[in-house]
């Protein structure tokens, strides 16, 4: 049943007429627990409130199709509009994006030259980190592509490896040498057997091999997970080998486990939270939801109680 209901909302997440419709709506049925908020001003104020209890962030503007090459320019006009906010506000967040929505479906020379527009005004105000999303199967080899021509240019810009992707180990191998800062996660994307671990349990293996791997790489690894047994991996890694604490941190989710988030800011790692805002946010939300039964339930009772 577990599975079925990830199926379900992973297929609504693509639904395109339901994507438009949610714009309309606003955050409703509960999805304000996992955005942050429909502008930049609302998604700045939630990120000086997590700095204040010793957490770090991240802003995503959310985006999920991406049609015209005007569209992408727009997205990445609040791209860097979120960036501007950030360094007017002093605040302690870093950006994440999404290539398709700076129009990688469109042409790579596009998408490329708003990567470039961004990083250039990142670099030039407090030399701001640009996390890449890693997105399906389908566009993880251009991605890579992209973040080695970018690292010619660029040392404030990094990726995402997922671990239920059988070649996750090899992709980490290939940045070795430019010790890149990755964001280490198991995967959200629904994938063929083919390309990625279909089970649960090999997924959290290899999930634990990369962290090692990268870690003893010498690299900067940011641990994206809810999961306490990784987490607690992550520490025993930490004292085995020696591994200085300013290599490493954890990341979590808006909304997800904030207690969680707390603790371990209070226990002096470095506790980094995924901040996503904007009007098109139908895709994030029904990704979060196929993640965790709970997380529906939750859902549900908002929509029957004030």
């Amino acid at each position: 049943m577990e599975q079925l209901m990830k199926d379900f909302f992973l297929f609504l997440s693509k639904n395109k007429a339901l994507n438009a419709a949610a714009k309309k709506w606003g955050l409703r049925f509960g999805a304000n627990r996992f955005v942050s908020g429909e502008t930049i001003d609302e998604a700045i104020k939630k990120v000086r409130e997590l700095n204040q209890k010793g957490l770090v962030c991240t802003l995503d503007h959310l985006g999920e199709f991406v049609f015209s090459t005007e569209e992408a320019n727009e997205s990445a006009d609040y791209c860097i509009k979120t960036l501007e906010a950030i360094h007017k506000s002093g605040v302690d967040c870093n950006l994440s994006l999404k290539m398709t929505s700076l129009g990688l479906d469109i042409s790579r020379e596009l998408c490329m030259t708003n990567m470039r527009r961004i990083l250039d005004y990142a670099k030039n105000h407090g030399n701001i980190f640009v996390r890449i999303d890693m997105e399906d199967y389908a566009h993880k080899n251009i991605t890579l592509e992209i973040l080695h021509e970018l690292l010619q240019d660029y040392d404030n810009v990094g990726t995402v490896i997922q671990a239920y992707l059988y070649d996750s180990a090899a992709d980490i191998e290939g940045v070795k040498e430019k010790k890149v800062n990755l964001r280490l996660v198991k995967g959200a994307y629904k994938e063929s057997p083919e390309v990625a671990f279909p089970n649960k349990a090999d997924v959290d293996e290899n999930y634990k091999k990369i962290i090692k791997q990268h870690l003893l790489n010498g690299c900067y690894a940011a641990v994206a997970t809810h999961d306490d047994a990784i987490i607690d991996y992550v520490k025993k890694l930490e004292k085995e080998y020696n591994i200085p604490r300013t290599q490493f941190e954890f990341q979590m989710l808006y909304g997800i486990r904030v207690q969680s988030q707390i603790d371990l800011a209070r226990e002096g790692y470095k506790m980094r939270v995924y901040v996503p805002y904007g009007s098109d946010w139908y895709g994030y939300f029904m990704r979060r939801l196929a993640e965790r039964p709970a997380n529906v339930a939750f859902v549900l009772k908002g929509m029957f109680t004030k």
